[in-house]
């Protein structure tokens, strides 16, 4: 299976010397801030080269394990912009298959590193790769030998914790989104198209954009959130409005669809449906309650837009 190339995963007018690459592997899901320092790294050892970040798609797990695939924290299309801002110049996608699956470790170096003819790969020192993952940079390092230079970067650690997809994901998924903010570098963020609610929220007096997020994508826990909505398009586009966020069902109206509702604190004039929009989540406010009927949940809700305010700088 190929090494995808891209034209529009490329920056412009970025000219990549095939003998003065620098490569960076991983699956780089959420570009955390140890993917981050993985391409800072790159760009020191050789800072007059270019760097290309080599990526798989789909997770190699929804190939592997189906059952077992993690929630992804974003789509691929913001994995590159990510890394790109992060400084890598191109971003390769390789398509992983089971066929990519079954590569021995000399045959992923031939195939994935091969054409590119790196002069220095950088990984992190708990990559893998190869047929049942028994590659490792040791591995890769000896068939590089004469060929490319292999740096196996430790894993950054922030007071303490190591910095992981999984630690992002399974902060994510208690509703810490403050700590997944630390781990990314960033907020915490899902992204999708906004569609028609029930517009209970506007009969309420709080208008809110309804998002749908694909099922394979993590999502903070049920819960009030203090954070941001960004629309795509629009007099708004590119603007952070701070927002208070609902992450649930609506158990006061006992809905049963989990939704990621938001509401722009002040704004009862935009008009969003269709629009694909960002929602950041800065700081957790409370749990989802529900409420004996509709005066209660008023008042709450008036509550969380001020606790919103307060958090949001």
């Amino acid at each position: 299976m190929r090494v995808q190339r891209a034209s529009h995963h490329r920056l412009p007018n970025v000219s990549v010397p095939e003998e003065s690459l620098t490569v960076v592997i991983g699956n780089f899901d959420g570009v955390h801030r140890g993917h981050q320092a993985l391409v800072q790294e790159a760009k020191r050892v050789d800072p007059d080269g270019c760097v290309v970040a080599v990526t798989f798609w789909p997770h190699p797990l929804t190939v592997l394990a189906p059952g077992h695939a993690p929630a992804l924290l974003c789509s691929l299309e913001r994995r590159i912009e990510l890394l790109k801002a992060a400084g890598a110049s191109e971003v390769r996608v390789v398509n992983f298959t089971t066929e990519v699956a079954s590569w021995t470790p000399a045959a992923f170096v031939e195939r994935v590193l091969g054409p590119l003819q790196p002069k220095h790969v950088l990984v992190g020192q708990n990559f893998r790769f190869g047929r049942q993952a028994v590659g490792t940079p040791d591995t890769l390092a000896e068939m590089g030998r004469g060929r490319f230079q292999v740096h196996a970067m430790d894993l950054v650690a922030i007071s303490g914790v190591t910095v992981s997809s999984t630690r992002v994901r399974d902060v994510v998924a208690a509703g810490n989104v403050t700590e997944a903010t630390q781990l990314l570098g960033r907020p915490f963020e899902v992204a999708g198209v906004v569609v028609m609610g029930d517009q209970r929220g506007r009969e309420l007096g709080f208008p809110t954009a309804n998002l749908v997020v694909p099922q394979d994508r993590a999502v903070p826990s049920d819960g009030v959130y203090a954070g941001w909505l960004e629309p795509s398009t629009g007099p708004d586009a590119g603007r952070r409005l701070p927002s208070a966020i609902s992450v649930g069902t609506n158990p006061t109206f006992d809905g049963v669809e989990r939704r990621v509702e938001t509401y722009a604190i002040g704004r009862d004039d935009l008009e969003l449906y269709g629009t694909d929009v960002t929602v950041a989540f800065a700081e957790r406010l409370r749990d989802q309650i529900k409420f004996d009927g509709v005066e209660p949940l008023i008042s709450q809700m008036n509550d969380d837009v001020e606790a919103a305010k307060r958090v949001l700088p």
